[in-house]
């Protein structure tokens, strides 16, 4: 077949074989998803017959879509099925309802609007802990929701009920939603949250809990604060199944305490000459693939497998959290109440150095901003694979830390600090922000954007940065990586 000479240029065929070594090759510079030495983005069962079993459902239903469940009866079936065990183990009551997303974010994009439009306010507001995911930042943005943070207590970095009851107070009228989380993904704690479910209760407010990182431990975890639907005034709650579920990647479960609650989060359209839209989430056409991928697997673990999961976890997390007291210049930021541990050094190093020192030997640990006063910290996701290399990881940290030591702190030019504090973001055009990624070493020869091998000077720079600067920059650098 000859194509018209106005058809667009395109690659040359190539056969399957060469595709999928094209796919290993660059896969080969990812950092890897099993093995239990990636410590934030994955999260691993160590069980090789789950992966499997999970690669296979996605498969099999990768072409199925989920947009029409009249017309694929079985997605339907295998999301009432995850909502069900969900509802079990959360303590929810035969009211639960729930929907499957595409993951965290997206559930809690759904909680916020879902709020708003039931709520039907001018101005309307949520109020938050600062420590709250920044999902609820989005969502603010999204969907025009003044977003109302609140600080936290500063040693326990738990929110604080008695601040957040006097910024109910003051937003009186046009607060929509409370949230707070189960637990905070930077510090890895359970705020409280039947002090605040009574605060939303007292006023008529809608609750919702960001589980999304918790939901598949706290169920399983010995000793751990009433959090769920047990507790009155919970209205909704967000728990990633491709998390602590073990799921392939991208499925999160967002639950509301009764039909009435969720009304709001669907969205239709008949004023069209097209089919009448109807969607319970945020897109549309939406592959099964995922969706039967974590309901097969948590149809294989079950909550007998997932209790042995968590406890494997939590030992792995404990013995993190003894090792690392045991390392000089650093600290546990606070005992964590999950699997999720923040990281402090002290002045002689800094985490930036040693996070490029753990990823040389092979372990991903995320290093995270200073924020309002809070020191910059590695944050590490403990899964159930990790648990078994613990000791070789505390060796590794022990040799990153030396290293770091060695090396001493990174120092930020006091004139390009200055200079950070002093730029308005808003002020700058796209050469600007090519200049400023130059200056921040995320661009190379000719403007090339890349991130270097080496990205503790970076980090050390935006860890100095305002948070709209450090925003800006970053939206720039993603903005010149994808042209």
């Amino acid at each position: 077949m000859t194509l018209p000479e106005h058809a667009a240029p395109g690659p040359t065929p190539l056969p399957a074989s060469s595709v999928l070594a094209e796919l290993e090759a660059l896969r080969a510079s990812d950092l890897p998803t099993h093995g239990g030495r990636t410590l934030a983005y994955v999260y691993d069962s160590g069980v090789a017959e789950a992966d499997e079993l999970g690669r296979q459902a996605l498969a099999m239903y990768g072409s199925t879509n989920g947009l029409d469940p009249t017309a694929f009866p079985s997605l339907l079936r295998m999301e009432t099925d995850l909502v069900a065990f969900a509802r079990r183990v959360l303590h929810g009551s035969d009211q639960v309802v729930g929907s499957a997303t595409s993951g965290g974010t997206e559930s809690i994009l759904l909680a916020v609007k879902t709020a708003r439009d039931a709520a039907a306010v001018e101005r309307p507001v949520m109020v938050v802990p600062t420590t709250i995911h920044a999902a609820f930042h989005k969502a603010a943005h999204y969907f025009g929701v003044e977003r109302v943070t609140v600080p936290v207590d500063p040693t326990t970095y738990r929110a604080d009920p008695e601040a957040m009851a006097a910024e109910l107070d003051r937003y009186a009228g046009r607060v929509v939603l409370v949230a707070a989380s189960a637990p905070s993904y930077a510090h890895g704690v359970i705020d409280p949250i039947e002090e605040i479910a009574a605060l939303a209760r007292e006023r008529g407010l809608r609750f919702h809990v960001d589980a999304c990182i918790g939901g598949w431990v706290l169920p399983w975890a010995p000793g751990a604060p009433a959090w769920d639907f047990a507790v009155e005034g919970v209205t909704s709650i967000s728990a990633d199944l491709h998390k602590y579920a073990y799921a392939p990647k991208g499925v999160s479960l967002l639950l509301h305490a009764t039909p009435e609650l969720r009304r709001d989060q669907f969205f239709a359209s008949a004023d069209w000459p097209g089919y009448t839209m109807l969607n319970s989430t945020v897109q549309s056409t939406k592959s099964g693939g995922p969706l039967a991928a974590a309901w097969a697997v948590v149809r294989y673990f079950g909550a007998d497998g997932y209790a042995r999961l968590v406890d494997t976890a939590l030992v792995g997390t404990a013995a993190v959290v003894a090792g690392v007291e045991q390392i000089d210049h650093l600290s546990v930021v606070v005992a964590p109440d999950s699997t999720l541990v923040a990281i402090a050094a002290d002045d002689t190093c800094d985490v930036f150095t040693i996070s490029d020192l753990m990823l040389e030997q092979g372990w991903f640990v995320q290093p995270q901003m200073g924020f309002e006063g809070s020191p910059a910290t590695l944050h590490v996701s403990l899964s159930a694979a990790t648990a078994a290399s613990v000791p070789d990881f505390l060796v590794a940290l022990v040799g990153a830390v030396t290293a770091a030591v060695e090396r001493g702190p990174i120092q930020v030019d006091e004139g390009l600090r200055a200079a950070a504090e002093a730029i308005d973001p808003a002020t700058l055009d796209d050469a600007a922000f090519a200049g400023l990624l130059q200056v921040a070493g995320l661009a190379g020869e000719g403007g090339a954007v890349e991130a270097p091998a080496q990205m503790a000077p970076v980090n050390a720079l935006l860890d100095v940065a305002p948070p709209r600067l450090r925003e800006a920059l970053l939206v720039a650098f993603l903005d010149h990586l994808t042209r």
